[in-house]
């Protein structure tokens, strides 16, 4: 027997009928608020024409898997500004699948770690990377002596390159254990 969700919230408006009110809702109330306080403005030729001057493109290679789909950047002062598809990429061939379509804002994110991180009597607090470094391997050596190489389980990645899957390979080898495995997200 399955259960209605709406059902068990007692709800007394359905949700198509909840979808056309906050529709009719927005439509005079919300959108006509914004639209009269002139807060936008139409763009000049140029800013349509060259939104970011003394920008560059920049070729590149999406991210987000190991597929290896083309991306050009428009990067201003160092920071990208801008991304469209590499239309005559080999790979991609001018497609972009979700990930890649949102690569620049995960880049540019403000929520987005950038630094190591621990959290200390409640709080996270930022450390450096010697820091982050030493007490990994402290724990993944205490681990090793403790409960033997066997219990850890090490994890690569899709983006691996070839050379890379040989080294993260040989490290988990060299810690002791077969335990090994990918995500792959394609």
């Amino acid at each position: 027997m399955s259960v209605n969700t709406y059902e068990t919230l007692d709800a007394k408006v359905g949700r198509r009928s909840f979808m056309k009110m906050a529709a009719v809702a927005t439509a005079f109330g919300v959108t006509s608020s914004f639209a009269s306080t002139n807060v936008t403005r139409e763009a000049t030729a140029e800013e349509v024409k060259n939104p970011f001057p003394g920008s560059k493109e920049v070729k590149t290679i999406c991210t987000a898997c190991s597929v290896g789909c083309g991306v050009i950047a428009e990067v201003q002062n160092g920071v990208w500004v801008r991304q469209e598809v590499a239309t005559d990429h080999p790979v991609s061939l001018g497609g972009h699948c979700c990930k890649g379509a949102d690569m620049i804002d995960m880049v540019r994110s403000e929520v987005r770690l950038k630094h190591p991180m621990v959290k200390k009597n409640g709080q996270w607090q930022r450390i450096s990377w010697d820091e982050a470094l030493d007490g990994i391997s402290s724990k993944l050596e205490n681990l090793r002596k403790t409960a033997g190489p066997d219990s850890t389980m090490f994890l690569g990645s899709a983006k691996f390159n070839t050379e890379q899957s040989y080294y993260f390979r040989k490290f988990a080898a060299m810690f002791g254990t077969n335990n090994i495995d990918h995500q792959a997200r394609i």
